[in-house]
C-alpha cells in the first residue's frame, strides 16, 4: 500500500486503549490480572538485587533455559524486552521489500514503515488461510503471526515453510503459540538460517507490565538484530521471569492453561453464536474475531455497560463490523452475552 494512504494511527492502536480501569476487559489478550503466585514469589525474591546491574550470569541462565525449552542452543536465543522490541529490530535486517501478511498484529508493519522500509500488504480473505503464492516473489522479508491476531487462525507449519526462498527471511510471530495445546504448528524448535520465531511471555503469564520475550533464530541473524542495543537491555526481573517460565514445571502449567482455554473458547463460541454473533472459526488462539451489524455502535454500547472489546477495523483487511474479544470464563461471558442481547433488542 502506498505510504501516503497508510493510517499510522490505526497501525499504532492497541487493545489496552479500549479498556479503561474498572471495565470488564475483553479487549486485551492477557490471561489473568497478575502472574501466578509462584511466579510473583520468584520475582519478589529478586527485589533485593535491584541495587546492582543485571548480571551476565542471569542473562546466560535465561538463554540456557529458553534454549532447553525449545531444543535450541543458547546462541540461537536473543532475549527481548517484550515482543515489541523484537518488531522494532526488524529494520536492522535492511530488507528491500517487506511483505506483511494481514489481517494481523500491526506493530511489525508500523516499525518497518517508520524506519523507511518499503512494505507490501498480503491481504487474506476469509477464511484467512495463508497462500504462499500470494506473497510477492521479490519480498525478502515476510512477517506473519501464528496463531494470527486477530483472526485466531493457526497456519500449518508446512505452509509457512513453503514461504522460504533464497535471500528471504521469514519472521513468525508466535506470541500466542503457547496457548495452543501441544504447539503443533510451532516452528520454535526448527533451526533454519532464514527463519526467525518471536515469542512473548506477556499473555500467558500476565506480564504485560514487565515486557518479556525472545527471538529464536540463526546466530548470524540474531547478531544483526542485536547490533546497536544499549547495555543491559533487560532488567533483573525480566531475566528472572524468562528463566522461570521456561522451566519444565512452567511449560507443563502453560499446557494445562492451553487445554482450559480450548474448553472456555468452545463454550464462548456457542454462547455468542446463540445470540446472533458471527464468530470466525476454526479458532486456535485465546481470542475470537466477531462480525456484527455495527461494530462501532455495539462497542460503544458495551462500554456503557463497562465492558471493553477490541475494535478490529485497525487491522488491515477488516472493517468497522469486526470486533475482537479475548476468551474469558463463564461468568465474564455471561455479562458479555447479556449486554449484547440487550443491545440488540
Amino acid at each position: 500500500m502506498p505510504e501516503d494512504h497508510v493510517d499510522r494511527a490505526k497501525l499504532r492502536h492497541h487493545g489496552d486503549v479500549d479498556a479503561r480501569p474498572g471495565m470488564l476487559d475483553f479487549a486485551v489478550n492477557v490471561q489473568g490480572l497478575a502472574p501466578p503466585q509462584w511466579l510473583r514469589q520468584r520475582l519478589a525474591a529478586r527485589l533485593s538485587d535491584l541495587g546492582r546491574y543485571p548480571s551476565a550470569a542471569d542473562g546466560a541462565a535465561a538463554r540456557r533455559a529458553v534454549a532447553s525449552r525449545h531444543r535450541r542452543t543458547p546462541d540461537e536465543v536473543l532475549l527481548l524486552a517484550g515482543a515489541a522490541e523484537g518488531f522494532a529490530m526488524l529494520p536492522r535486517l535492511a530488507p528491500r521489500l517487506a511483505a506483511v501478511v494481514h489481517p494481523s498484529f500491526t506493530e511489525p508493519e508500523l516499525a518497518l514503515r517508520e524506519a523507511g522500509v518499503p512494505v507490501t500488504r498480503v491481504l487474506l480473505e476469509p477464511p484467512y488461510q495463508l497462500d504462499p503464492a500470494a506473497v510477492p516473489s521479490d519480498a525478502d522479508l515476510v512477517v506473519l503471526g501464528n496463531p494470527t491476531n486477530p483472526t485466531s487462525v493457526l497456519h500449518p507449519a508446512e505452509v509457512i515453510q513453503a514461504l522460504r526462498r533464497p535471500g528471504r527471511v521469514i519472521v513468525v510471530d508466535e506470541a500466542f503459540a503457547d496457548a495452543v495445546p501441544g504447539e503443533p504448528e510451532s516452528l520454535a524448535a526448527e533451526p533454519a538460517p532464514d527463519l526467525l520465531v518471536l515469542r512473548s511471555l506477556t499473555k500467558t503469564w500476565a506480564l504485560a507490565g514487565l515486557r518479556c520475550g525472545y527471538f529464536l533464530g540463526a546466530p548470524t541473524l540474531l547478531a544483526r538484530l542485536d547490533q546497536g542495543r544499549a547495555h543491559w537491555p533487560l532488567g533483573t526481573l525480566q531475566l528472572e521471569a524468562i528463566t522461570a517460565t521456561a522451566g519444565p514445571a512452567a511449560v507443563a502449567e502453560a499446557g494445562r492453561r492451553a487445554e482450559a482455554l480450548v474448553v472456555a473458547r468452545t463454550a464462548m463460541i456457542e454462547r455468542l453464536t446463540r445470540v446472533g454473533v458471527h464468530v470466525h472459526t476454526p479458532a486456535a488462539g485465546p481470542f475470537l474475531l466477531l462480525r456484527v451489524k455495527d461494530g462501532e455502535l455495539l462497542r460503544d454500547l458495551l462500554a456503557g455497560w463497562q465492558i471493553a472489546v477490541r475494535r478490529a477495523d485497525t487491522f488491515p483487511g477488516l472493517g468497522r463490523n469486526h470486533l475482537r474479544v479475548a476468551v474469558r470464563g463463564a461468568e465474564e461471558v455471561d455479562r458479555l452475552v447479556a449486554a449484547i442481547r440487550s443491545a440488540c433488542v
